[in-house]
């Protein structure tokens, strides 16, 4: 039997509902299902109740998760070097998080290539993120924004556009009735309003009271009784402001706002997006943007602010699947690790106007949105594509790039002419 290419993995534990951890998972289903590979995971970014290492009833063996706090350290990255000698190395979040990897990056890639999934928000372009781009044989951007940043960036490096997908198994149309029977079991005697799903953690970023300010200034226009925000987050979230104290101070108590705070698995996310007339997110800085794209596949419109990876879900550049909202405005902000980046803000007046518009339009106006979006989506985000790319540039790197014995394309110095 020919011997199984190892891939050792960090980034959010793939087992966990996180964006990050959810593709994590999506990759490495994608190389076990080929007989080809063998997996080890640093799981992390969560709270552990142990630390044993974890396998899958499904793949056994062929896919080992280690707990870690983080997203591991310079000794666990040793120490699994020695012990389970793997091919490649496969990391994906915030390039913040990973100072410490790109540090020891000379001892990792005398041995085995390192490949980046890389999520980056905005322009301008982060130029202090050459040392890092370069010290990676190969990028994997999640968006367009992303692939420029790095093609701009770092132009001597590998780099492929890989954007995020989502299964289908799970996040589907569905019929008609089912639509009907779901939006009488959660909204029963509210069945008629327009429902507004947003499913994003309540953090600063993701801009919740914007939103709550924007709907309420919406309802105003249209009437309370008309319209439902159904917001999938922690209203008490301590990164996030205190969401139920600002609807008891905008007067929002008959109902007008509902919180979702379960844990869900996919199936349960697909039938909130399914019941929902549309789903929101007006972030002012957000990478890819996951829930909007399971939205599209479960043909359920989007408006979302045109920044990051959001604004190619939204359109195709000739049509739209729901409503982009430019900028108000671009601020420049920073911090001692990321100098400059762009936060763009949309302005409340502009989420009022695109609540309006979708909610003004007929129910088979946004049911052709849908349809539009959700071909949108089996186009340039399907799951089989997503799947085969993973494994065709896995493919590609263990057979470039080497590893141990046979490592190619690498060189641990430079030549300088003084």
């Amino acid at each position: 039997m020919d011997k199984k290419i190892t891939v050792l993995t960090l980034g959010d534990h793939p087992l966990s509902p996180t964006g990050v951890g959810t593709q994590t998972k999506y990759m490495i289903e994608s190389l076990l299902k080929t007989g080809k590979f063998k997996v080890i995971s640093l799981a992390g970014a969560i709270k552990h109740q142990s630390y044993q290492p974890i396998q899958t009833e499904e793949y056994g063996d062929l896919w080992t998760l280690f707990p870690v706090d983080g997203f591991g350290d310079e000794g666990t990255i040793r120490s699994l070097l020695r012990n389970h000698k793997p091919d490649i190395l496969w990391f994906m979040t915030d390039p913040r998080f990973y100072g410490w990897l790109w540090n020891m990056a000379n001892e990792v890639r005398c041995h085995i290539p390192m490949i980046y999934y890389h999520v980056w928000d905005n322009k301008p372009y982060p130029t202090f993120n050459r040392p890092s781009y370069e010290s990676t044989d190969v990028i994997a951007t999640i968006s367009k924004v992303t692939a420029d940043i790095v093609k701009n960036v770092a132009p001597g490096v590998e780099h492929h556009y890989v954007p995020h997908s989502v299964n289908p198994k799970f996040f589907k149309p569905f019929d008609e009735g089912q639509i009907k029977n779901f939006r009488k079991e959660y909204f029963e005697g509210e069945e008629d309003k327009f429902i507004v799903f947003w499913n994003n953690r309540n953090a600063r970023r993701k801009q919740p009271g914007t939103l709550i300010h924007s709907f309420k200034q919406f309802l105003d226009r249209v009437g309370h009784d008309k319209a439902k925000l159904l917001m999938h987050t922690n209203p008490k979230d301590e990164n996030g402001p205190d969401l139920e104290a600002q609807i008891s101070a905008l007067g929002l108590t008959d109902g007008q706002v509902a919180f979702s705070t379960g844990k869900y698995p996919p199936d349960q996310m697909a039938i909130f997006y399914n019941l929902c007339d549309c789903t929101i997110n007006i972030s002012d800085a957000e990478g890819f943007g996951l829930g909007t794209l399971e939205s599209l596949a479960c043909k359920t419109p989007i408006i979302v602010n045109m920044t990051g990876g959001l604004q190619e879900q939204v359109t195709d550049g000739e049509k739209f699947f729901g409503v982009g909202i430019e900028p108000a405005a671009k601020a420049v902000i920073g911090s001692q690790s990321v100098p400059f980046i762009y936060e763009d803000r949309v302005a409340e007046s502009d989420v009022v106007d695109a609540l309006v518009k979708l909610y003004e339009m007929t129910p088979e106006q946004r049911k052709e949105l849908g349809n539009q979006g959700y071909e949108h989506v089996q186009e340039n985000y399907s799951f089989e594509n997503f799947e085969k790319q993973w494994v065709d540039l896995m493919l590609s790197v263990h057979e470039n790039y080497g590893s141990w014995e046979n490592r190619k394309n690498y060189q641990s110095w430079d030549l300088t002419e003084l």
